[in-house]
């Protein structure tokens, strides 16, 4: 179109940014502008607009989003909060586009999730026995091989990012046993800094959304160390749940190392994973100790793909996540038991962040894409009122009229 980027009325904008946010890419963008809208945008029009507003988010939200965010915020009945890493691909300021081997990598970035709920509470636990999809060996076998792969594949990406998972519905489903928490609104953290920094924006959102007043609340991670140091740090009065999948990855490879590839490692996983379901983690890790003292314990120069030494990771791993692991428990506190809400999360995000072509320069690229994905896929309108109503935001001069029609 041949306009800079500030000539940009705030209405129009916001349109752009707001298509960007939701297709694949800068040049989806533009092409989703021409034939559906109607009018004919450049790529590096629609870049400058979109990293604008990530920048303007970023400082919005180290003011607490007191100017944009107001009024009343209702107090979950249940406070879920769910964190995981992810990777995005980036390379140094000022290379310009396309890639740069000697400047380009990947680096973690840090993704939460903030749900309100509700669920039912009951005196015993709703539900002894383990699901069915925890039975399936071949279901089991692939997370499993998906957990010893997940570090391999972030760094040899598929050629395209997997398709966003849906987001769930606000309503109930039907189906569902009330125990089981039903997601009522979700907002969305991402970011490249820290996790100590990142921690404290994470306190931030809860703060905000009145999460601390929740007469239940939970947070769900892996076994990563810091994930648990957050919690100790801004949330620990809220119940600490070790996801149950991730535990149930471990038990099975444990099968796996100590029975082969056998109907006994199948009866031995099965019953370490009921056990592990039903809360009795103690007699989980009695059996593998019996099981280690079986196999015999590793030397200080034993390769870590010696059977021994991952059976004593194994191990470590259960004891050091004990305390989290009180599954009967929390559903009896109708918390949830997995995080399933944050795996479909971070495929959201991931749509938009990751693929092979994909580089964004590091930092002020990547963190503005990063905040504008989360905005968008925050549930109380964040990003649009963002945009409507951002502090500070100036009168700027109205685009030409060329904007109005197709191209």
């Amino acid at each position: 179109m041949g306009f800079d980027s500030r000539e940009a009325t705030p209405g129009f904008k916001r349109q752009i940014v707001i298509l960007n946010a939701e297709t694949r890419s800068f040049q989806r963008a533009s092409i989703v502008m021409h034939q559906v809208i109607g009018l004919s945008v450049s790529t590096n029009t629609i870049q400058r607009i979109t990293l604008e507003a990530g920048e303007a988010l970023v400082a919005a939200k180290q003011s607490d989003w007191s100017d944009v965010l107001s009024g009343e915020v209702v107090i979950p009945q249940v406070a879920v909060v769910l964190g995981d890493g992810g990777r995005i691909r980036t390379r140094q300021m000022g290379c310009g586009p396309g890639v740069h081997l000697e400047h380009e990598g990947w680096n973690e970035t840090k993704n939460a999730a903030f749900i309100s709920a509700r669920s039912e509470t009951s005196q015993f636990d709703p539900e002894p026995q383990p699901p069915a999809c925890f039975l399936n060996v071949e279901h089991v076998a692939k997370l499993t091989e998906q957990a010893k792969t997940a570090e391999k594949t972030e760094r040899d990406p598929a050629s395209s990012a997997p398709e966003p998972t849906p987001r769930s519905p606000s309503k109930p489903s039907k189906h569902e046993p009330p125990h089981k928490p039903q997601r009522v609104l979700r907002t969305v953290l991402s970011s490249m800094q820290n996790s100590r920094e990142f921690g404290k924006q994470m306190a931030r959102e809860a703060k905000r959304r009145r999460f601390d007043e929740a007469a239940r609340k939970a947070y769900l991670g892996d076994g990563l160390t810091c994930n648990w140091t957050i919690h100790s740090e801004h949330f620990s009065d809220y119940v600490p749940i070790l996801d149950f999948t991730h535990a149930v990855t471990y038990l099975f490879a444990a099968s796996v190392i100590c029975f082969g590839k056998t109907p006994a490692a199948w009866a031995a996983y099965c019953r370490w994973m009921t056990h592990c379901w039903q809360g009795e983690i103690r007699s989980v890790l009695l059996d593998l100790k019996q099981q280690q003292r079986r196999i015999g314990l590793p030397g200080k120069d034993t390769s870590k793909d010696d059977r021994r030494e991952q059976l004593r990771v194994i191990i470590g791993y259960l004891e050091n996540n004990q305390q989290r692991m009180h599954y009967d428990q929390y559903r009896c506190q109708g918390l949830p038991v997995t995080t399933a809400w944050m795996e479909s999360l971070v495929k959201e995000i991931n749509y938009r962040v990751k693929g092979t072509e994909m580089f964004w320069n590091n930092p002020s690229g990547a963190e503005a894409i990063l905040q504008i994905r989360a905005a968008a896929l925050s549930e109380d309108d964040r990003l649009v009122r963002f945009l409507t109503h951002r502090p500070g935001q100036s009168t700027v001069r109205r685009a030409p009229q060329a904007l109005a029609t197709a191209a």
